[in-house]
């Protein structure tokens, strides 16, 4: 074989070889491992449509229906309410509610000297599900209720609704028909309100479109987690004149643990505590002749927190957030201490609180002891009183919100648990709802940056939780429309846990990646000088074919 045709040959074996081989094996070696995504079920999260289902149960006792009236129990009616919050969010409200008259144990119960024990009698006959509400209507006449009260609202999941006058003419649609109006004031003041689950959506909505008061409960109340640190801290800056002795173990237990322990299905809660000793405020009190004490004014209120703060320290080990409720003795030379609000007045509680942050208590303690007692003075504090405020900032730091009832409304005192059934429930539907716009946005907003920057990596961990966000979240929103409450908070604390371990993964990190730019800028200097030869090579057999044929066409001719 002549020299020249040798060379030919071993130019395009060398450059089939760099074609068929050399070319997908760079291609496949260098690419970008990009695991599969539910990118059409993610872009339907995007347009979110929730439902809201709660079950109304209206039990009539003995003497406010008629006996013909009671032939026509049970039966039940269905109504639902629909709005359109923003072009992607819509919200529908169905409350399915069942009538019925009383049993005879029930009537028992109701027969109970007041009303809070005909409330725990109900209870002990049968517990109410998660997120219902249940109606007990008494006749007119009876002495269960003072006469200016109208409605009872329990501890439980229950309410004691005064009949309203009915005439005896009237059928049983017509009785009903004017019992709605009482009954639909109960269900939105045990129940979830618009205005709140709107502030819950505050991750996909403007706030535009919340009312002022429902914006400040949401931007008062920290952001839904899986867990929270609440760490109480007593400040004390003149240890030389105060030896303090609080027993915050046991307070915590009589008064804490038992919201907490309510709470439970929400978040994991973890509680410390600690003295300071020489831990001043931020800012000097000043002297006020008309009261002979000494006074913080509602404007310097904000620079007391940032020193303080850097003193209390923080627990590495955990990511969750910090909920702080300090205790702040005065020293002897500032005692008394009092708060004063925006309108000059002391603050009852002589306590303030900040939004997602917590809140400090000053406790003065001059009264407890004279000039002449011996320094350290021992101060035992009054742990019912400092945890009564402390309670009552926490249940706002959590988002239970204050609840305005109607004219004629009663609401008991939770009592020791801290935290009514019914409040229970109205927490669980803002959580929830809040948990699924949470979990929407940022899966959404994770599939549209993958999409967008093509040389992320996807790894089969970061698919997984992807997957795995979105089941979580349509079965909270399928649990949601079945009205099974507790169902819908478990799967939608899933979804956002899965959502933010997807979304923050270090591997998604752009900067760890090449552009494409960057790219050529490697590759050139490496492929150019094997690709010049080879290319220079293919060009000149392809010249010299072509003047063959044109040789051999020239001969022919």
């Amino acid at each position: 074989m002549p020299e020249k045709q040798r060379g030919r040959y071993a130019a395009l074996a060398i450059a089939a070889v760099v074609i068929v081989v050399g070319i997908p094996l760079w291609w496949k070696t260098t690419e970008t491992y990009r695991a599969w995504l539910p990118f059409s079920e993610i872009s339907e999260l995007d347009s979110l449509q929730l439902q809201l289902s709660v079950d109304i149960e209206v039990v009539f006792s003995r003497g406010t229906l008629t006996p013909e009236q009671q032939k026509k129990f049970p039966l039940s009616h269905v109504n639902e309410k629909e709005h359109q919050v923003d072009a992607k969010t819509g919200l529908r409200y169905k409350y399915e509610t069942r009538y019925r008259t009383a049993t005879i144990m029930e009537e028992d119960a109701l027969n109970q000297p007041t009303a809070a024990e005909a409330d725990l009698s109900l209870h002990m006959l049968s517990e109410s599900s998660c997120g219902s509400v249940v109606v007990y209507v008494i006749p007119e006449s009876s002495t269960l209720l003072p006469e200016d009260v109208k409605v009872y609202v329990g501890q439980r999941r229950t309410a004691l609704l005064r009949s309203p006058p009915f005439k005896t003419s009237w059928n049983l649609k017509e009785v009903l028909s004017n019992l709605d109006v009482e009954v639909e004031q109960v269900v939105s003041t045990m129940s979830f309100g618009h205005q709140d689950i709107v502030a819950a959506l505050s991750n996909r909505v403007r706030m535009t479109k919340v009312t002022k008061e429902s914006m400040a409960d949401s931007m008062r109340a920290i952001k839904s987690s899986p867990g929270y640190e609440i760490t109480f801290s007593l400040l004390n800056p003149d240890p030389k004149s105060h030896s303090l002795h609080w027993d915050i173990e046991g307070a915590v237990q009589s008064y804490i643990q038992p919201l907490l322990n309510k709470l439970a299905p929400i978040a994991n809660f973890s509680v410390d505590s600690q003295i300071l000793y020489y831990a001043v405020l931020g800012v000097n009190p000043r002297f006020d002749n008309s009261v002979s004490a000494y006074t913080l004014s509602a404007d310097s209120l904000s620079h007391v927190i940032n020193p303080v703060e850097a003193r209390l320290g923080s627990n590495a080990a955990s990511s969750n957030p910090v909920l702080n409720f300090l205790l702040y003795v005065p020293d002897a030379h500032h005692s008394p201490l009092f708060i004063r609000d925006h309108s000059k007045r002391k603050v009852p509680s002589n306590a303030f609180h900040s939004p997602r942050w917590g809140g400090i208590m000053v406790y003065n303690v001059n009264e407890m002891y004279g000039p002449e007692a011996e320094r350290p003075v021992d101060i035992n504090i009054n742990m019912a009183k400092v945890m009564g405020v402390f309670l009552a900032q926490l249940r706002l730091m959590l988002g239970v919100q204050h609840t305005h009832p109607p004219t004629g409304f009663v609401l008991q005192s939770p009592g020791s648990a801290g935290l009514a059934d019914w409040e229970l429930d109205r927490l669980l539907w803002s959580r929830s709802v809040e948990n699924i716009a949470t979990a929407s946005t940022t899966i959404t907003s994770l599939a549209q940056l993958l999409d967008q920057i093509g040389n992320i990596v996807i790894n089969d961990n970061i698919a997984q939780q992807v997957s795995s966000a979105v089941t979580s979240l349509q079965s909270a929103v399928a649990e949601l429309e079945a009205g099974n409450l507790a169902f819908a908070l478990q799967y939608s604390r899933e979804a956002i846990l899965a959502s933010e371990r997807a979304f923050f993964d270090p591997s998604l990190l752009h900067l760890l990646y090449f552009p494409d730019d960057q790219k050529f800028a490697i590759y050139i200097p490496l492929f150019l000088p094997m690709c010049v030869p080879i290319v220079l090579s293919l060009l000149k057999i392809v010249s010299e074919a072509k003047k063959r044929r044109a040789d051999k066409q020239a001969k022919s001719d």
